[in-house]
């Protein structure tokens, strides 16, 4: 089959091809596992973390990838027809033994592994993933328009579920690229009274928040016309975590949606003024990846709200094009490979 192969670790950049267009073997199966046809897989800047070495090593070779569609071709001793539609995520695979496992909470474990890190993923014309860790796609969806909501959607949903909002209370998305422009769209379903304020360093993503419904766009560094009663930030730097602690309002949250972050601008974090920033019970929270539960919950969501993302589609062999573009800010919404045409 034929895949896009990292086989070591790079910058991405203009001109550079990190992404080898390759022949590799078909997987083969274990039981409890099959095969998918993969359909679409959606672009996440975290690829952008793996390539450049900010996540944990992936295996290398790898097929990197995990928003990824997909149609059964094979299945080993797991209740799934042939030709039926699932989504793998970020969660491959966890013990399903530990407290985090037992509690729900599975993105803790000690074993996660990740799709397109630690398991080949669905930057290729087919992929393998145990049956317990594929999500059931809702006829609603096309294949397009399920990928992104398979990690840019459903961490967005935890991440609004971590920030425990009330309607007619102002949230605060720093960034508006797959995830936040998401966000948006759940927040005028689920808390149609609040007000969104968007902080981008980007006049076009600006644009795209306020055609989509945000009460205000602004840079960055700019002041929101009122306080926040919460901020998710889905940036890869720093900076704008300290620019969102000052708008806050007392008792507001802090939810950070990113896997790493990148060391560019670092040392702002020194110049942190606990006064200004996180006095007045200001709290800080991380999203870590997602649940089996974050995913499903969101698919049936979005299918049953008409909540779907704007889409950019590539062929898979222009996936380092889009990376670069996703590099470079040329964003608005989620981009997706389109492996295979859909019937």
């Amino acid at each position: 089959m034929k895949a896009m192969l990292l086989r070591e670790l790079g910058t991405v950049k203009a001109g550079a091809h990190p992404l080898v267009w390759s022949d590799v073997p078909e997987p083969s199966l274990a039981d409890g596992e099959m095969l998918l046809r993969v359909m679409t897989c959606g672009v996440c800047h975290t690829e952008l973390d793996e390539i450049e070495g900010r996540t944990p090593p992936p295996h290398l070779p790898v097929i990197l990838g995990h928003q990824v569609v997909g149609i059964v071709e094979q299945a080993k001793n797991v209740p799934a027809r042939i030709g039926q539609r699932f989504g793998v995520a970020w969660i491959n695979s966890a013990c399903g033994k530990c407290k985090y496992c037992r509690s729900g909470n599975e993105n803790l474990c000690q074993s996660f592994r990740a799709t397109g890190r630690d398991a080949d993923g669905g930057y290729a014309e087919y992929m393998k993933v145990p049956f317990e860790f594929a999500n059931p796609i809702p006829d609603g969806l096309t294949d397009l328009e399920a990928a992104p909501l398979l990690c840019a959607g459903a961490v967005g949903y935890r991440a609004l579920r971590l920030a425990s909002l009330e309607d007619g209370e102002n949230l605060g998305l720093t960034g508006f690229g797959g995830s936040n422009h998401l966000v948006l769209k759940i927040m005028r379903h689920k808390f149609p009274k609040a007000h969104v304020f968007v902080f981008s360093r980007n006049a076009g993503e600006r644009e795209f928040a306020t055609s989509l419904g945000a009460a205000w766009a602004g840079e960055i560094d700019a002041t929101p016309p009122d306080q926040l009663d919460a901020v998710i930030d889905a940036t890869p730097v720093w900076r704008p975590i300290t620019q969102a602690l000052r708008h806050l309002a007392p008792g507001g949250r802090l939810v950070i949606n990113a896997i790493r972050k990148e060391d560019v601008d670092k040392e702002v974090l020194m110049q942190l003024d606990y006064p200004a920033q996180l006095w007045l019970e200001k709290g800080i929270k991380s999203v870590a990846n997602v649940t089996r539960q974050d995913v499903r919950e969101f698919l049936e969501l979005a299918a049953q709200a008409g909540i779907r993302p704007e889409v950019q589609a590539y062929a898979l062999q222009d996936a380092n094009q889009a990376l670069v573009e996703l590099r470079q800010g040329q964003i608005r919404g989620a981009k997706v490979l389109q492996v295979h045409p859909s019937a």
